[in-house]
């Protein structure tokens, strides 16, 4: 097997993770694809191209972030954690007022920086101010997923306005590695009609959608009981709240037909009885945010019960307005500490369970089920290097335990943090 632009990557540990580990481990890549995955030995008798020894390391698929909000990473450490999900809302909407376009670029920016460094390859990206694309996925070498903030309740805009404004901006958009979506933000924050239409345009275009969704316990008690801070503040606002009362804000997706294979549900803290079974029916993809999830105290993530429904569950960062800050030092956008952080919530998830959920699953959820996110033939060939001096054995373990920069990062076959060899 022979070619101009082929190159072998060696390590001594291989991580394909959708596959056993491989000590002696290598990658041959072709172009922007990977095309052999197996033992040194026996990829040196196959193959030939220039060899890039990465020695005591592993190699592995880069992460894939299914949820993070880019455009506040510049207001890391700004917002103490709150008394309650409202009181951070009112903290997060008096920030965004002091902040121009620029403001929210140059966080964007940051955001991107912070998460390349830390071997993210592909985000699922909140975007607030769809004018800052496409020059912000032209300034970074990750693949972006830019889901497309849309409210209305507070403006008062009809549906169809908002989301004509929305596909008008992802209709007018073109990139190689980067594509938009649409992100109607959440139950409590949108309308039904918006949800709706939403989930119509997303099925027809083959799109993921991407809602928070049963976030906060105020959520809950909105749509359960009708009642409650969240209730009462939507109300003053004209909110109209006769949705509400009905059973909980996955039953309310449910019953506006947002729920599906496309949908890729974020936080889903409070689950009634029977939402984890409604998930896992509709093959509804879950995002879980756990220093998020710490920020705000709430109660255990029901991990377990959405498992047993078999919902595909995947790890993200949320925004670093979400997370706690440690040691006088700001917090970065980093999945090595979000899994760290799960691991120390759940002690029950095996570290290969939670390197899947950081890199396999959430290429799933993403839509893009083996073309990232394992080291397979024919998959694109991203990938990240981590020092590491173990074997197969305890390759996911170790990445479990890595922290700081990663050595290398490779994205659609290009060093986009070349190797320090």
């Amino acid at each position: 097997m022979r070619g101009k632009n082929q190159i072998i990557l060696r390590a001594r540990t291989l991580l394909p993770v959708a596959r056993s580990p491989i000590d002696d481990g290598a990658v041959l890549v072709s172009g922007n694809r990977i095309r052999a995955v197996g033992r040194w030995t026996d990829l040196q008798r196959r193959v030939s191209g220039k060899i890039h020894d990465l020695g005591d390391a592993i190699l592995l698929p880069g992460l894939v972030n299914a949820h993070c909000h880019l455009d506040y990473t510049g207001m890391a450490g700004m917002l103490p954690p709150p008394k309650t999900f409202t009181d951070w809302i009112h903290l997060l909407m008096s920030a965004r007022t002091q902040w121009e376009h620029d403001d929210y670029a140059r966080s964007w920016h940051k955001g991107a920086r912070q998460l390349l460094e830390t071997g993210t390859t592909t985000v699922g990206d909140i975007e607030t101010i769809p004018d800052l694309l496409p020059e912000v996925w032209n300034a970074t070498p990750l693949r972006v997923i830019s889901f497309i903030e849309m409210t209305g309740v507070r403006a008062r805009r009809e549906p169809k306005a908002i989301l004509h404004e929305a596909l008008e901006k992802i209709g007018s958009l073109a990139h190689a590695r980067s594509c938009a979506s649409l992100s109607p933000h959440a139950p409590y924050s949108t309308t039904p009609g918006l949800l709706r239409l939403s989930a119509v345009i997303a099925r027809k275009r083959g799109w993921r959608l991407c809602t928070h969704v049963a976030e906060s316990e105020q959520e809950f008690e909105m749509f359960r009981s009708a009642r409650g801070a969240m209730f009462d503040w939507l109300k003053r606002n004209s909110r109209d709240m006769s949705d509400c009362g009905l059973g909980s804000p996955v039953e309310h997706l449910a019953r506006n037909r947002v729920l599906g294979e496309n949908l890729v549900a974020v936080h889903a803290n409070l689950l009634a009885r029977g939402d984890a079974a409604l998930l896992g029916k509709h093959s509804v993809h879950v995002v879980h945010c756990p220093r998020s999830h710490d920020y705000f105290c709430h109660p255990p993530f029901p991990r377990r019960r959405l498992a047993r429904a078999g919902v595909n569950l995947c790890l993200g960062t949320d925004s670093l307005a979400t997370v706690r800050k440690t040691r006088r030092q700001n917090p970065e956008l980093d999945l090595f500490e979000e899994m760290r952080a799960l691991a120390a919530s759940d002690p029950g998830l095996s570290p290969a369970e939670i390197v899947r959920m950081a890199t396999v699953n959430g290429a799933r959820a993403l839509g893009l089920a083996r073309q990232i996110g394992g080291l397979s033939e024919k998959a694109l060939a991203d990938l990240i290097v981590i020092p590491a001096r173990v074997g197969a054995a305890d390759a996911c373990a170790a990445v479990l335990a890595h922290s700081g920069p990663v050595s290398a990062v490779m994205i659609d076959g290009k060093w986009a943090v070349p190797p320090r060899l």
